[in-house]
């Protein structure tokens, strides 16, 4: 499987995709699944059948041997990066198998575009996305590698949403796992989607080390999304900051779909998400909670995924929810 193909079925099993496309079982779907983050390798491993969480650990980065960036290299230091993912998958038994991978938000660029008229065919459609986003990508077409999707409009049209990512890129990731074959490649926030409610139009904000993902679904539309780089890590921000770069999407979605939004949920605020979550519901003027608690108190974290609610493994809990038993 190409690494297109991986980014195009990542995508697809996201629970608000399945809403829309109702693409159900159209691809295997990983019992393991592995999240590298800036900080951190994390794993898990479910039981084929139940789905219960069967193995889970979680291997801390030191501070500056992986960078994400959707265009420069993002392995300062392969060989730790290697050992801590090749420790996580091996804690958890998941060798031989194959295996999702949940890489950092600044290495998959996703935009939500609208047309008039879409075509129907991939080798029509894939060109004119490139053609549509030449100038929002800072390498050359050539270089990319785009999966998209359609998805409910908000008027006439045809919305897609459409993901990117740099192809030296995306095998710098599908080195770290190998032997195993990376069959889906997904951006960590895309996993985390189906831990929201959005029965109503519901943002998500997740800060994992210094990026922010802002991210906007409503009844099975992804109707915003924004991935920035922050001013530092969360230990060195005020909330007012935070907020600068949350605002333009809150902002967008009230003027595009005339209506506010019903909720915030937020997550990686550590102990500090009191603090954010009063900025945030002074300013926003809509409840804010954490994304993963509150995912555990509604029932949809079943208890045997305690253990990555305790660890605010988010990505995982969502990547098993995708599963679309």
């Amino acid at each position: 499987m190409s690494s297109a193909d991986g980014i195009r079925q990542g995508i697809y099993r996201s629970a608000w995709v399945r809403k829309i496309a109702r693409v159900l079982d159209a691809i295997p779907h990983p019992l393991l699944a592995c999240e590298i983050a800036p900080n951190y390798v994390a794993a898990a491993r479910w039981s084929r059948g139940s789905y219960n969480l069967a193995a889970h650990s979680l291997v801390p980065l030191d501070a500056g041997v992986l960078r994400p960036s959707a265009v420069e290299t993002n392995l300062i230091d392969p060989a730790a990066v290697r050992r801590a993912v090749q420790e996580a998958i091996a804690a958890v038994g998941g060798h031989g198998q194959p295996i999702a991978l949940l890489v950092p938000d600044s290495v998959i660029r996703v935009f939500v575009l609208h047309f008039d008229v879409f075509p129907r065919t991939a080798a029509e459609a894939i060109p004119m996305l490139r053609w549509r986003l030449k100038k929002s990508v800072p390498f050359e077409a050539e270089e990319t590698l785009i999966s998209y999707m359609r998805q409910a409009p908000r008027e006439d049209g045809v919305d897609v949403v459409t993901g990117l990512g740099r192809l030296r890129i995306i095998k710098e990731y599908e080195s770290l796992v190998e032997p195993l074959h990376a069959g889906v490649i997904m951006s960590s926030t895309l996993a985390t989607l189906p831990l929201l409610d959005d029965s109503g139009p519901m943002m998500l904000a997740r800060v994992c080390g210094t990026s922010l993902t802002t991210a906007i679904a409503r009844e099975g539309v992804l109707c915003g999304y924004r991935c920035t780089e922050l001013p530092g890590t969360l230990d060195t921000l005020n909330p007012r900051s935070l907020l600068e770069e949350i605002f333009p999407v809150a902002a967008y979605y009230q003027d595009a779909w005339s209506e506010g939004l019903r909720a915030v949920q937020l997550s990686g605020f550590g102990n500090r998400i009191g603090e954010f979550q009063q900025a945030m519901q002074a300013e926003l003027h809509c409840p804010v909670a954490g994304l993963v608690r509150t995912a555990v108190s509604s029932g949809l974290v079943t208890s045997d995924a305690t253990p990555l609610a305790e660890k605010e493994l988010d990505s995982l809990i969502g990547w098993n929810l995708n599963r679309g038993a």
